[in-house]
């Protein structure tokens, strides 16, 4: 287990529990972090279990509401028998499957920050045996599950939890959510060019949304980027969308093709120089708490 994450905690929180590694120099406070189902309370899942797509959802099978669609489709097995009322409640006892996989159940919402390395993919298996980002991170005591993707050449910022309500919204558009990037090129790269960022760039699948573009002075330690020879231009790109490959095919569309592409920043959540790269660090109660407030989510 990484150094950054040797010491573990385990807190109790008022709807479930919260499981977090916090660095050997945080002084660990006792936090209490309320999950709030609307429409549900404590004491009816005391008695009566958890609804069946809340269980789905926090076990990262999909969000609440793709949960009830797996429902609804006659998806869903509970001890072996098909389920398709959105009212069924289960309890810890009970066996759940989803088109015959079992379905691992969580002891509570675990929210991870990964500094991922390139040539790692980010999924939860490969058929091709390659490295995945969730092989970086065996020593979680929950399954977890990549929030979005980056490219098998992309570095940086990651998140990954198994709440999968927050991981569906978190990726949705209509949240907008801002995922800011640092990238290097061989420059000098013209005022034209950067304009075309900033107001969108026209790709095979339509227009871009305008991107916030900065200038960056000097090259951070440890790049590896060689120049080639040519004038090396560190650029940080703020977007909102999430299209394939997007920040690659914008700066390939106007001229500059990236050499080198990072995410430092995801929402709220920055990615700092203290984390090294292939590390993780559990999100702090404070972290999770903003991104769940900038979707809608009550903490």
């Amino acid at each position: 287990m990484p150094e950054e994450v040797s010491h573990f905690y385990k807190w109790e929180a008022e709807f479930g529990t919260i499981h977090y590694y916090t660095p050997l120099n945080h002084r660990a406070k006792r936090v209490r972090l309320k999950i709030f189902v609307e429409g549900e309370n404590m004491a009816e899942d005391e008695e009566a279990g958890e609804r069946l797509q809340k269980v789905l959802a926090q076990a990262g099978v999909a969000s609440r509401r793709h949960s009830e669609r797996l429902i609804l489709d006659g998806r869903v097995t509970v001890n072996g028998d098909k389920v398709s009322a959105l009212g069924t409640k289960v309890g810890i006892q009970d066996h759940i499957e989803v088109d015959g996989h079992p379905v691992e159940r969580s002891e509570g919402l675990h929210y991870y920050l990964l500094n991922k390395p390139v040539s790692v993919i980010t999924s939860a298996s490969d058929p091709q045996g390659r490295t995945t980002v969730v092989d970086l991170m065996k020593d979680v005591p929950a399954r977890v599950y990549p929030v979005g993707r980056l490219d098998y050449d992309t570095s940086g910022l990651l998140v990954l939890t198994n709440d999968g309500e927050l991981a569906h919204r978190l990726m949705h558009p209509t949240y907008g959510v801002e995922k800011t990037y640092r990238v290097w090129v061989q420059g000098p790269m013209g005022i034209n060019a950067l304009e075309t960022l900033r107001q969108g760039v026209l790709l095979e699948d339509g227009n871009t949304a305008p991107a916030i573009v900065e200038r960056v002075s000097g090259v951070s330690n440890g790049t590896n980027v060689k120049s080639k020879g040519h004038h090396l231009e560190v650029l940080e790109v703020t977007i909102h969308e999430g299209r394939n490959r997007q920040i690659r095919r914008m700066f390939t569309a106007i001229g500059y093709p990236a050499v080198k592409l990072e995410r430092i920043r995801f929402g709220s959540i920055n990615l700092g120089n203290s984390l090294c790269v292939g590390a993780y660090r559990a999100l702090t109660i404070e972290e999770v708490m903003k991104l769940r407030s900038k979707v809608g989510l009550r903490s």
